[in-house]
């Protein structure tokens, strides 16, 4: 009896554990790194400046490679700016299950996982005058300047 409830309770330790495991990858997002000065000064004048948590390094690089036609905007910096911004995105690139493959084109907009959170979200919504843009995060999310994009924040405007 005692060795059944022995292995009873390292089986619900071990569960606990994977659920806890689990539950930090899931929850990334939750996860802040103070945003460089350069990198919000220099992204948001078009666009709210995005974590870096929302892709990989790999499409990172590639944004940052090609920001002489950056989703049809010319965007060109310096080149110790985007020297000092790509070493920050590289360093701060998300890394967990979300962001594990670069999305088409490397657009937040058409990765897996914001797709999957989005689901709900008809897509005529995101065409409304008050959104504009499935990129425009804040329209919704009333965090997203603070990189704070918790459901319970979400307001979804007319």
């Amino acid at each position: 009896m005692r060795g059944v409830l022995r292995n009873a309770l390292l089986m619900m330790a071990g569960c606990a554990a994977l659920a806890a495991a689990a539950s930090a990858d899931e929850h990334e997002h939750r996860a802040r790194v103070p945003m460089l000065k350069a990198y919000v000064q220099e992204c948001s004048g078009c666009h709210i400046a995005f974590p870096p948590r929302m892709l990989p390094a790999a499409s990172w690089q590639r944004v940052m490679a090609g920001l002489a036609t950056h989703y049809g905007s010319d965007a060109s910096l310096d080149t110790a700016t985007v020297n000092q911004i790509s070493v920050w995105l590289n360093a701060n690139a998300g890394t967990g299950r979300r962001v594990r493959e670069a999305p088409p084109e490397d657009r937040i907009t058409r990765s897996d996982w914001f797709l999957r959170k989005h689901h709900e979200v008809a897509p005529g919504v995101f065409l409304r005058p008050s959104i504009r843009s499935a990129a425009n995060c804040a329209a919704c999310h009333a965090g997203a300047e603070r990189g704070d994009y918790d459901d319970d924040g979400v307001r979804i405007p007319r």
